[in-house]
């Protein structure tokens, strides 16, 4: 784990890593130090994940997962819950337009029970438009949880059990993967998270379990492409062992 020490390193593009996970934590902490409302930081923040897409498709990587909305965050005021969800109602409009540019791939996973039509068609809309790109797949976790995905997984599982077309016998690590939402992804290689907290927050539990590190004090709306370039260097001086020696 490192915290902003930077090292001068070129990055060794056959070390890169295929999928990054991305925590973006501190849009609230970034807003108040500024005496602003909450709302201005999720702005800031959504200006900072666009950079950082296109750095990232720049660099050839494969899957970039960002947590936009966890199954948590209903908890968060009813306020900030609608301007959040109009935010990313926006991101999603026109993120065609801003991403696409640089040939990224727009999905959404996490569960769209619980969101509004208007917000769904517009995912769909948006996965649509994005399908035949063939850079950088950016994954919108958007009512995401960890355990809500194996959870479902779990139920998929069961009831195919009893429809008969799978027997208890065959369940292994690839019949619950190809129930996650990022079936067909590979898993994620380097996990990073701004702000300076250290935990997952129920972020993709299964996908993660080897995946490298990286933390910084930074809050989101101050994460440059640079700092996503020292990242993406320290994971490739890092010796993957994956349990072996």
């Amino acid at each position: 784990m490192l915290f902003g020490r930077k090292r001068k390193v070129k990055i060794d593009e056959n070390r890169l890593p295929r999928h990054v996970g991305i925590i973006m934590d501190g849009n609230g902490r970034w807003a108040k130090k500024r005496g602003l409302p909450r709302s201005a930081g999720h702005s800031a923040g959504a200006e900072a994940l666009k950079k950082i897409v296109t750095e990232a498709n720049n660099l050839g990587i494969e899957y970039v997962t960002v947590y936009a909305f966890s199954t948590e965050n209903w908890k968060r005021p009813a306020d900030e819950v609608k301007y959040l969800m109009s935010l990313l109602l926006d991101y999603l409009k026109n993120a065609e337009k801003n991403l696409a540019g640089d040939n990224t791939v727009i999905r959404v996973i996490g569960s769209r029970a619980e969101l509004g039509d208007e917000i769904r068609e517009q995912i769909l809309k948006t996965e649509k438009l994005t399908e035949h790109n063939t850079g950088t797949v950016l994954n919108i976790a958007l009512n995401y949880g960890g355990r809500e995905e194996i959870t479902r997984a779990a139920r998929e599982l069961c009831a195919d059990v009893k429809d008969g077309l799978l027997d208890t016998e065959s369940i292994d690590e690839k019949a619950v993967e190809d129930r996650l939402y990022t079936h067909g992804q590979p898993d994620v290689d380097l996990l990073i998270r701004t702000s300076g907290e250290m935990r997952l927050s129920n972020f993709m539990l299964w996908q993660v379990s080897y995946a490298e590190m990286w933390f910084t004090d930074k809050l989101w709306p101050d994460f440059k492409p640079a700092d996503f370039r020292h990242a993406v260097n320290e994971f490739g001086h890092r010796g993957r062992r994956f349990g072996g020696i």
